[in-house]
């Protein structure tokens, strides 16, 4: 990111777990444009892939860290082992003394759930193994993590989730397991903001939009440079958004002095754009839970206009 927040948290600290691709390898680009030291896990690295078998890598990911004015350090972590990450945080006070900002976008469940499947017909095992990568993964990294951050006042966690509370809580996420995940995970960012706030720091939940990741992508088989050739199979692909919007999201949290008026409460890319006045790569501001609301799930005919 470019422009009044370049260099703005030079000399500070931040960690994105689960940064391996899509929205946590966006955050933590755009932590890095901004001058952060930038810690980012995953794991998927050049020597071993996870079951993903993807080719994106937590060292590519801090690679692009370093690339954007920032310095990214990988270490790779698997979060549902405790030892890992409690070797993760010590590693980080050793070498840094502190943490400011701490993004938990693990998640790793795309294969695992079943849409439209009600829960008796859904493969059980997948089901608890995608909660456990949602939700035990987030408790075991605050767990760790959160005594470093709060060394000093004026520390923030992200908790990324897919929805706000408004939009979830009207609306059945295709799955009984995935939307007990993401539920999950916003209730996880209001109750760390009632622990957090009497003590200095912020918690807060954020989605972003409908996230133009690599797994997306390919599922459309576009690239991020034709993307827009996917609308002839989904017109609505287009009020779509790259990983980098809620990235300059977490930016914009990060460097807000009053960002503790956020405390606790659900968030999004395209509401945040329109606060601090941050565009996606290509000059736009999508507001995707609006458009989904208004438009796609009122099932209008796709139309942005107005909407990004």
């Amino acid at each position: 990111m470019s422009g009044p927040l370049e260099g703005t948290l030079r000399g500070k600290v931040a960690l994105v777990a689960g940064a391996t691709r899509g929205a946590g390898r966006g955050i933590a680009v755009e932590l890095g444009a901004v001058g952060a030291t930038v810690y980012v896990t995953g794991r998927s690295t050049r020597e071993r892939r996870s079951e993903y078998d993807r080719p994106e890598t937590v060292e590519d990911t801090a690679d692009l860290v370093t690339a954007a004015g920032g310095r990214g350090i990988a270490v790779p972590t698997d979060h549902l082992v405790a030892a890992e990450v409690q070797a993760l945080v010590a590693r980080i006070a050793e070498e840094q003394g502190g943490l400011d900002v701490l993004v938990n976008d693990i998640w790793g469940g795309e294969r695992l759930f079943e849409w439209d499947t009600p829960v008796w017909e859904h493969d059980l095992e997948n089901g608890l193994r995608l909660l456990r990568l949602a939700v035990e993964t987030h408790a075991i990294t605050n767990h760790h993590a959160l005594p470093l951050l709060l060394r000093k006042p004026g520390g923030l966690v992200v908790e990324m989730t897919d929805g706000t509370a408004e939009y979830n809580r009207e609306t059945y996420r295709v799955s009984f397991f995935y939307d007990l995940a993401k539920s999950s995970v916003l209730r996880m960012a209001f109750a760390l903001g009632q622990e957090l706030g009497p003590r200095g720091a912020t918690a807060v939940a954020l989605t972003p939009g409908w996230l133009r990741s690599e797994m997306m992508l390919d599922n459309y088989g576009v690239t991020e440079e034709n993307w827009h050739d996917a609308l002839e199979r989904n017109p609505h692909f287009g009020i779509s958004e790259t990983p980098f919007y809620v990235g300059r999201a977490v930016a914009a949290l990060a460097t807000d002095p009053d960002v503790a008026r956020w405390n606790g409460a659900s968030l999004s890319s395209g509401q945040l754009a329109q606060v601090y006045g941050f565009t996606d790569r290509d000059g736009s501001r999508p507001d995707a839970w609006r458009y989904l609301v208004e438009v796609q799930d009122a099932g209008k005919p796709a139309d942005v206009t107005g909407y990004r």
